[in-house]
């Protein structure tokens, strides 16, 4: 039942109130103090300076040194916050999907030495061309992306990388646990569009995509321009002798000779870019070596086939020189409407960028 326009704000007042008892019961030590705490990290004017600096704001009623003791010594049941975020309302793309973005990002730990398990993480920006490595903590973090012209995300999950730890495989343990908890609290239902995650050039596509094959999802992301693709055996004629091959011809990103002819071409007039021309090829594979991080794997490798996106724009707002796009998708054979969906949604994955540029530099969440 739809509630009135006088009511609505009613609704949304008792679901910020469930998550909070849900969030209060998933103290389980310290509860009162950690409780106001994190009001204060909310309700503080401008970002997070120091601690004691939040014993002062008004909706932290107790003192800095009860602060101290509740981060020293307070407890945090993970497991059901994170089951409490999973039910919360959550926003969907037009055709019901959800969309979940995951990226890392580096909480910058440089002085911090007796911090246990930090890494050298590369930061950008500062400088001309420096990649500079500093010591921090890595965080692999999902979002709930929103639709429409929109930057606020759903933050549904974060969990720190150790030394040593495989992102792909965290990503993917990270993904289907998420997942799960979305099908459990009934986000989620058979005949349900897939969820779609989106990740950008730093993750293995084709291996996310597998470790999450049992799962009702479909995985899009970034590809760098220098990648070859393999197209599918053609069909083997009759006496033909010798080992069939596993591999068919080669799809080189940087050389148009090897494209053919699309299988979808659509043209879209965007606001900020000028004409979008998206072009799609169907069924390309890579071809996975026993390495990296497909080392470990036994046997035959897998034939992971998807879809190659290549987008090109006419110009960008900030009068630079376009570079085209490539995405590749778990599925295939996509039609033009998935072709333009999906070249969407990959643009609205920069939505993440803005989530943590909200929590380093506006809520000074560092």
């Amino acid at each position: 039942m739809s509630l009135l326009h006088r009511d609505a704000r009613r609704e949304s007042l008792a679901q910020l109130s469930s998550f909070r008892e849900e969030f209060y019961a998933s103290l389980t030590a310290r509860s009162d103090v950690l409780f106001e705490l994190a009001d204060a990290v909310l309700c503080g004017d401008g970002p997070v300076r120091s601690l004691v600096g939040l014993s002062l704001v008004g909706e932290h009623r107790r003192g800095h040194g009860g602060l101290y003791a509740a981060v020293a010594r307070g407890r945090i049941d993970t497991d059901r916050l994170r089951e409490a975020l999973a039910s919360v309302p959550l926003p969907r793309a037009v055709d019901g999907r959800l969309v979940l973005a995951v990226d890392v990002t580096c909480w910058l730990r440089p002085a911090a030495h007796t911090s246990p398990e930090r890494i050298l993480c590369h930061t950008y920006g500062r400088g001309k061309d420096q990649h500079i490595p500093v010591p921090g903590w890595p965080y692999s973090i999902v979002c709930a992306l929103e639709a429409g012209r929109s930057s606020w995300t759903a933050p549904l999950d974060a969990r720190r990388l150790a030394p040593g730890d495989d992102t792909a495989t965290v990503t993917a343990r990270q993904l289907r646990d998420l997942v799960e908890r979305l099908i459990a609290a009934g986000q989620w239902q058979p005949g349900d569009p897939d969820i779609l995650i989106v990740a950008d050039a730093g993750y293995d596509a084709p291996r996310l995509a597998f470790l999450l094959r049992d799962l009702p999802v479909q995985v899009l992301a970034r590809m760098r321009s220098d990648r070859v693709m393999r197209r599918s055996v053609p069909a083997r004629q009759a006496h033909t002798t010798g080992r069939p091959p596993r591999h068919g011809a080669e799809f080189v990103f940087g050389r148009p000779d090897t494209w053919g002819t699309p299988d979808v071409e659509t043209l879209t007039d965007t606001r900020l870019y000028g004409t979008a021309l998206a072009r799609s090829w169907n069924r390309l594979h890579p071809k996975l070596t026993h390495r990296s991080s497909w080392a470990a794997a036994d046997g035959t490798l897998p034939i992971v086939e998807g879809t190659v996106i290549r987008l090109d724009i006419s110009h960008l707002p900030s009068g630079a020189t376009p570079k085209p796009v490539w995405l590749w998708w778990s599925g295939t054979d996509a039609a033009p409407a998935d072709t333009d969906r999906l070249w969407q949604a990959y643009l609205r994955r920069f939505d993440i960028e803005h989530t943590f540029r909200l929590f380093k530099q506006t809520l000074g969440w560092t």
